[in-house]
């Protein structure tokens, strides 16, 4: 894994270049994202917050889960304008910042970072983050749609110098478990997801 540290605004200047292209090259495994989304608690009446949304790949499975309401995050100006030109669902609302530093005065049922982990310069600054955007309950997923090996392949070239690269599944899950309780931790061939809730105030054992 790559020890590097990214800036900000080469991995802004690197998604605008991809945004206009990025729905045309998608790989996408439906059972997968059912899968992810499953695990991650995605499901009517639930409000998702949707980071590193892009091009808003992930809005139509959202919306066939019925859910209440959807505010895709991305950093790239490029990629929060194609989204709001694809989607206008009085459910859907997309916001352009960065994650690290954004107060959108609300807490989410579902959190959901797919297929950009790689792409955060400070992995436990975005699960600690995260978990504060969360209601009492609220499920935070981090996944990719393929194997960790193959993401990892993948970030070698062009997109090398602003990726970390995906760490080991165990040492997400360590940062996880400061924050969430640990509920999903896959890693294999065809997927890698780490999931965990944010546990209820005064629940009982």
């Amino acid at each position: 894994m790559k020890k590097h540290s990214l800036v900000t605004e080469e991995i802004i200047a690197f998604f605008n270049q991809c945004a206009p292209n990025w729905d045309r090259d998608m790989i996408r495994d439906d059972e997968i994202i059912g899968k992810i989304l499953t695990l991650g608690g995605v499901r009517k009446g639930v409000n998702v917050l949707d980071v590193a949304c892009g091009t808003g790949v992930l809005i139509p499975d959202y919306l066939e889960r019925e859910v209440d309401s959807v505010l895709g995050v991305d950093i790239s100006p490029k990629m929060i304008e194609i989204a709001e030109s694809k989607f206008h669902d009085e459910r859907v609302k997309f916001l352009c910042g960065d994650i690290y530093k954004m107060e959108t005065g609300e807490k989410f049922d579902c959190i959901v970072v797919y297929n950009a982990f790689p792409h955060f310069d400070d992995p436990e600054g975005l699960v600690s983050q995260l978990a504060g955007m969360l209601v009492p309950g609220g499920t935070l997923t981090i996944a990719h749609g393929m194997s960790r090996e193959m993401i990892n392949r993948h970030h070698e070239g062009a997109a090398s110098h602003v990726s970390k690269g995906l760490m080991d599944v165990e040492s997400l899950t360590a940062i996880f478990s400061d924050y969430l309780t640990v509920k999903t931790k896959i890693s294999d061939d065809r997927m890698y997801q780490v999931t965990g809730v944010k546990e209820r105030i005064g629940k009982t054992t």
